[in-house]
């Protein structure tokens, strides 16, 4: 079946069942947190649509509108060299969902996030939850409802969809102070290399946690003799998760713990604020050294809006960047974009700044980013990422697609993955010039006459992203083939980047 005969079929559809629901389209509009005109285009067959918005418009009309084939893979076919134009809105964070799915645990009452993004590592987190007993529920657009059982069913836990997601190890903070004995199955995510789960184990051990990985096994098995944390924790590794899981075990115990040389990024202080509104005591958020007072136990109904995603907001920057458009990005946490936006003003990106204002959470500063038409050239130095408030690690690979357009030569330096500078190779088959130094150090040559190419997507997240945006510049046809590392962590991009003038369409194989 042709492209335009399915979305045809589709709008059919879709107008068909809601028409027998009895909404309007300005109706189902807002229960999809889209516009009328958008669900008018959809209706017609006149917009592409991805998997997630039919299966949202499903769960809205209590229809299955389409039966997917799970087992299928989803491709991009890109007609790119496009300018694009107008204003796109930064969704919340992947990584600040992540932590807090997590930390929802450590509650024995109902909790809602508002305006969760609908991603596969959500998803992939929802089905471990909903296997152990916990109920989520979708309410109105983007909120999720979580209520857990009075026991959770660690025994039936969701294999699978566990170790398609790293974020399972975030499980053993909440958990250590409510089982003594218990299993998880072992980390998956990104293929980025061996990234070691032993900070997380050292961090939690001062609270009684033993962690055991059994030769022939899948599972990590935790064993928890509970005891008071005798000196503060110092990590060696300054980590995301394994700051979060340690700041979730600390929110359980009824006492003081201190961490120091604890990450201050962007997810943490959001776990940070949620915990703060279940009652735990929390100082020196956005710093590296936490004070952390707990409790015995959490019963209490809560709402949290999680902070806008930064590596969202520089992925659409890098849009604007390697395609020469002028598009304003709205709702950019500026405090993780600072050092970021510094990099490319001083290889000559142009652009304006509005006053700031807070995110929903209260606590996050936010600002919408024009940007102009801009002649890139390359660095002084090399780029290279740090921990927060060095540029985000995550932020990386998209300062690495800018430099494809500048003029000369720049180094980029990717010290904290094994592998992941590697995949910047895969950018060459569509015209960019990149020399590898070693696993972690590539030159990238500009500016690049970019053509077409049908490449496989990387199983790494950004990686994917940064293919997917080189060939929104790209005259020609690309196709960018099996992106569920990209749908892992954004939602409805395709269709969100067409809102700008890009020609992405979605199809299945």
């Amino acid at each position: 079946m042709s492209t335009a005969k399915y979305l045809r079929n589709i709008g059919t559809l879709v107008q068909e069942t809601r028409q027998a629901r009895g909404m309007t389209q300005a109706e189902l509009a807002t229960a999809l947190g889209t516009s009328q005109s958008a669900i008018n285009r959809i209706e017609k067959g006149g917009q592409n649509i991805s998997l997630e918005m039919i299966a949202r418009i499903g769960e809205v009309l209590s229809s299955e509108i389409v039966r997917l084939n799970k087992s299928g893979k989803t491709n991009f076919v890109i007609n790119g060299g496009n300018e694009l134009h107008g204003e796109i809105e930064v969704k919340t964070s992947k990584n600040a969902a992540v932590g807090l799915l997590c930390a929802s645990l450590l509650n024995k009452g109902k909790t809602t996030f508002h305006r969760v993004a609908r991603i596969e590592e959500v998803n992939r987190i929802i089905e471990v939850l909903e296997s152990i007993g916990v109920k989520c529920s979708w309410l109105d657009g983007n909120d999720l409802e979580i209520t857990p059982p009075k026991v959770l069913k660690l025994e039936d836990i969701d294999n699978a969809a566990a170790k398609r997601t790293r974020s399972i190890i975030m499980f053993l903070g909440p958990l250590l102070h409510q089982y003594k004995d218990f299993k998880l199955p072992f980390a998956g995510g990104c293929n980025l290399g061996t990234r070691t789960v032993e900070p997380h184990m050292v961090g939690l051990a001062p609270f009684g946690l033993s962690v055991e990985a059994r030769a022939g096994t899948d599972y990590y098995h935790a064993t928890v003799n509970s005891r008071k944390p005798e000196r503060a924790i110092v990590l060696t590794e300054r980590g995301d998760t394994v700051t979060e899981n340690i700041i979730m075990a600390a929110a359980l115990y009824d006492g003081e713990v201190i961490i120091r040389n604890a990450s201050p990024n962007y997810m943490v202080q959001d776990v940070c604020f949620f915990l703060q509104k279940l009652g735990v005591k929390i100082e020196g958020i956005g710093t590296t050294t936490l004070k952390i007072h707990g409790v015995k136990s959490i019963n209490k109904t809560v709402d949290y809006y999680p902070s806008e995603d930064p590596i969202e907001a520089m992925s659409f920057v890098a849009a604007g960047v390697v395609t020469n458009s002028e598009i304003t990005v709205k709702r950019v946490p500026i405090e993780f974009m600072e050092l970021e936006m510094a990099t490319l003003g001083g290889m000559g990106l142009e652009y304006t700044q509005s006053d700031e204002y807070p995110a929903r959470n209260g606590q996050t500063r936010l600002v919408d980013i024009s940007l102009k038409k801009s002649k890139l050239h390359a660095p002084k130095d090399k780029i290279h990422a740090l921990p927060f408030p060095g540029i985000n690690m995550d932020n990386l690979p998209f300062l690495g697609l800018c430099a494809t357009v500048a003029s000369g030569r720049t180094l980029i330096h990717d010290w904290s993955y094994e592998n992941r500078a590697i995949y910047f190779t895969e950018l060459s088959k569509l015209n960019a010039t990149v020399e590898m130094v070693d696993p972690h150090r590539v030159y990238i040559t500009g500016p690049t006459k970019w053509k077409s190419a049908d490449i496989t997507a990387p199983a790494a997240l950004r990686p994917s992203v940064v293919i997917l945006l080189a060939m929104l510049a790209a005259p020609g046809k690309s196709i960018l083939r099996d992106v569920y590392s990209i749908n892992r962590g954004y939602e409805d991009i395709a269709n969100r980047l067409n809102t700008l003038g890009a020609d992405i369409e979605t199809t299945w194989e």
